[in-house]
């Protein structure tokens, strides 16, 4: 790994891959799944219009055929354009109906390079003075398989390269004319180069731009200096979180985080120094936290963060809490100034909750402050849980101290 790709502190997968580039066209495993499920859901009407153009254009060559080759179009010609290129055409065009899409993809892997064989043998076939005119017909399919399918640039060469080693075997057991061959293999070629070129650069210029969409959102739905969610972003999350688990009939855990004795480090070490740390500790608790693809980490405000853990139960909230508290002090940032331990440690309230109908986000969440300030009551660094058995004390007491603050 060179200097160039390293990783930086506080940089996304999305700003790193950015900057790093991505000449072969894959992303890091998780963004790729992200980018190929947008970029096939969002292209399903181009590559609709594509099938059906290419269905036209069967049709078209079918009638072409008949009129200027005559009886030499029937036979193993009429075979390749009934019984294997409309069928396929068609199912590509039914499969790319909204219902049956995702199994549209599964198909056109293994459709393409059938297609551009059975393109190889009907021009094999033809004879007679107009058989230049069926050699033609796969240059079409180059472009077709490069631009007309959604195929990724490296499946439309992989099939483009199947079709021309196909040419190939077929003008060798036909006994095409050797100047013929290489005539029509070098058209075919570069063809294929500057087709190529072109889906390449496509491909490449979605990339980037899918790239400069996810790195806005970051920029607009994350806190700059610790790389969590802001707390605008975490109120949408956490809405769709519970919305989902009111129809799912599930829990949802929230666990709230302190960093004990902040101002006295601020004030002991410095702002920089306290940036730094909050960047530390952010990442200690994204990786305590962050173990499943539904889980979100933000800034609640000033040194707090939450956690929402959507399905987790009491014991799960527990063992995050107890990783949380581990991970913080794994990082054995020294703080003097703290009354709790000589290094920098966190307080942590966890609370459980099986959202109703009618329920709101806000009551676990304000739980989950209570369970924090027992915590930090009890004598910090460490965490305490509430869950729906203990919602009616904390609420009373939670009710009490806003009527004393009043």
């Amino acid at each position: 790994m060179t200097a160039a790709t390293l990783p930086r502190e506080g940089e996304s997968l999305v700003a790193r891959t950015l900057r790093t580039g991505f000449a072969t066209l894959r992303f890091p495993p998780p963004l790729e799944r992200e980018f190929v499920t947008e970029y096939r859901t969002s292209r399903r009407r181009l590559v609709r219009i594509g099938v059906c153009l290419a269905l036209v254009t069967i049709v078209g060559l079918a009638i072409l055929d008949r009129w200027l080759i005559g009886a030499n179009a029937h036979g193993v010609p009429d075979a390749i354009r009934f019984g294997v290129h409309i069928p396929l055409v068609t199912i590509a065009i039914v499969l790319t109906a909204r219902r049956f899409y995702r199994w549209y993809w599964p198909f056109v892997h293994l459709f393409a390079p059938l297609y551009g064989l059975a393109t190889v043998v009907l021009a094999v076939h033809a004879e007679g003075t107009l058989t230049s005119y069926v050699y033609a017909r796969l240059i079409i399919a180059i472009f077709f398989f490069y631009f007309m399918l959604g195929l990724s640039f490296t499946a439309a060469l992989r099939t483009n390269l199947v079709t021309l080693a196909g040419f190939i075997v077929a003008a060798i057991v036909t006994g095409l004319p050797m100047q013929t061959a290489l005539y029509l293999s070098f058209l075919f070629v570069c063809a294929n180069l500057y087709a190529g070129a072109g889906c390449y650069w496509l491909e490449h210029a979605n990339r980037v731009a899918y790239l400069d969409r996810r790195l806005l959102n970051e920029v607009a739905t994350h806190d700059g200096l610790t790389g969590l969610l802001n707390r605008a972003a975490l109120e949408g999350e956490i809405h769709r979180i519970w919305q989902q688990a009111i129809r799912d009939r599930d829990t949802v855990t929230v666990v709230m985080i302190d960093i004990d004795h902040f101002k006295a480090y601020n004030d002991r070490y410095g702002h920089q120094a306290g940036d730094a740390c909050l960047r530390d500790v952010a990442g200690a608790i994204r990786r305590a936290a962050g173990s499943r693809p539904r889980d979100c980490v933000a800034r609640y405000g000033g040194e707090e963060m939450i956690a929402i853990l959507p399905g987790a139960d009491r014991e799960g909230g527990e063992r995050v809490a107890r990783a949380m508290l581990d991970e913080v002090t794994a990082l054995a940032i020294p703080h003097d100034r703290s009354l709790t331990q000589p290094h920098v440690t966190v307080s942590v309230g966890v609370a459980t909750m099986s959202p109703e109908r009618d329920s709101s986000h806000d009551l676990v969440v304000r739980i989950a402050d209570r369970a924090l300030y027992i915590a930090k009551e009890q004598g910090r660094n460490r965490y305490a849980v509430l869950d729906e058995g203990d919602f009616g004390e904390a609420t009373t007491v939670l009710v009490a101290r806003e009527l004393r603050a009043g």
